[in-house]
């Protein structure tokens, strides 16, 4: 199971780095969920394979069902991201906000 993935980490941080400059620090916030989110599925991922001596099949049946919600949210979140960047008129090669949203 992998996530689907619009923006690389490399591009979300160049999104995040822009924060100081943002007049709305909204697409900032929206990055840096879907950076969480990528953490969190990782997460789940590494522990629906550790072994559970209580019951195991319960355990990675949790695992799975919170990976599973995690990847629908990560996708919504990727999404809301795409929208905004166009919205608000982003250069989409260099990932900068327009110059007058500084």
């Amino acid at each position: 199971m992998d996530l689907e993935k619009k923006f690389s980490a490399l591009q979300l941080a160049i999104i995040n780095n822009q924060d100081p400059l943002y007049t709305c620090a909204c697409p900032d916030h929206v990055s840096r969920q879907i950076t969480n989110l990528r953490k969190l599925f990782d997460f789940e991922k590494q522990c629906s394979g550790t072994p559970n001596p209580l019951d195991n099949d319960l355990h990675h049946e949790v695992h799975v069902s919170i990976a599973e919600a995690t990847k629908k949210a990560h996708r919504i979140m990727e999404q809301c991201l795409d929208e905004i960047l166009e919205l608000e008129g982003w250069d989409r090669t260099k990932l900068e906000m327009p110059p007058g949203m500084r």
